[in-house]
């Protein structure tokens, strides 16, 4: 997971909110959604570590394991497949406007982060501080 500087253009949830993605990184994460199943939902989130501080995850997890006071935003790629992002109150103050790009490039590729909200990010890009 590393930062980018010239992500793609990108696309928001259906209601126009939540973390930008760019088409690559849509039709990678519809491509691992439909591999996971249907019962699944891709929680994105911050905790703390990395050598800037606060560090991505992103994981699949079951849809029952969505919280109340989760944020869940609806994406659709080109293709037509339909994925669910959720994150926790908490991490989307650290990653409210990121966007998430996919690159197949042999070196930094991957899914990379570009967060407007951080200070500073180290230079693997898969920390930050705010």
């Amino acid at each position: 997971m590393t930062s980018t500087t010239n992500p793609a253009p990108a696309h928001t949830a259906k209601d126009g909110k939540g973390i930008l993605i760019t088409e690559p990184a849509m039709q990678q994460l519809a491509k691992l959604c439909r591999e996971q199943g249907d019962q699944q939902v891709l929680r994105v989130g911050v905790r703390s570590g990395g050598c800037s501080g606060m560090s991505y995850t992103m994981d699949f997890v079951p849809a029952s394991d969505t919280l109340e006071d989760d944020e869940t935003y609806d994406y659709v790629a080109a293709n037509g497949q339909g994925f669910r992002v959720i994150c926790d109150p908490k991490s989307l103050l650290y990653i409210y406007g990121m966007q998430l790009d996919f690159s197949t490039a042999l070196i930094g590729g991957g899914f990379n982060f570009t967060n407007p909200n951080a200070s500073q990010t180290c230079g693997c890009g898969s920390s930050f501080a705010v």
